[in-house]
């Protein structure tokens, strides 16, 4: 039987207390996202995904499939999901056009930087990132910060 997004979101959130553990993941998680699109972008392409259209690269692929993931636990959080994706692609690309040759090594040294961080929360917190128990949760995390934008908005997820 597959958990449903409450479930999932709650089983993240008795690892993320700790008030400086909240703060961290809020400034690190959506940067971590954002630098794996850039690994996934780097991965070069085949011709033919390239003649079909400029955008189609593995990290919109895997955009696709992360978005498939959301929608099987809640439809509403995928929409959100989904604007959140489209600005990372989209400013990934601009620090491309700003900075020509060096999206990767940022990508790879503010990388390292955030999960530095993150592991620094959880020594606060005094317990494991989720993703120890289910790799998952790697998928949740941001699935779980958007949550909280949409109970501030008042929407449902």
């Amino acid at each position: 039987m597959s958990k449903s997004m409450q479930t999932w979101l709650d089983e993240y959130g008795e690892s993320h207390q700790n008030k400086l553990n909240k703060a961290i993941h809020w400034f690190c998680v959506p940067q971590i996202v954002w630098t794996v699109m850039v690994f996934m972008y780097v991965i070069p392409v085949p011709d033919l995904m390239t003649s079909i259209s400029p955008y189609l690269n593995f990290a919109s692929l895997a955009c696709v499939f992360t978005l498939i993931f959301y929608s099987r636990l809640s439809f509403s959080l995928t929409i959100g999901m989904t604007v959140f994706l489209l600005a990372c692609y989209f400013s990934m690309l601009g620090f491309e056009s700003l900075f020509p040759g060096f999206l990767l090594t940022f990508a790879l040294v503010w990388f390292a930087f955030l999960w530095f961080l993150q592991f620094y929360g959880h020594k606060v917190e005094g317990k494991k990132p989720s993703f120890f128990k289910d790799l998952q949760f790697l998928m949740i995390g941001p699935a779980w910060l958007m949550s909280f934008i949409y109970l501030k908005m008042g929407l449902k997820y």
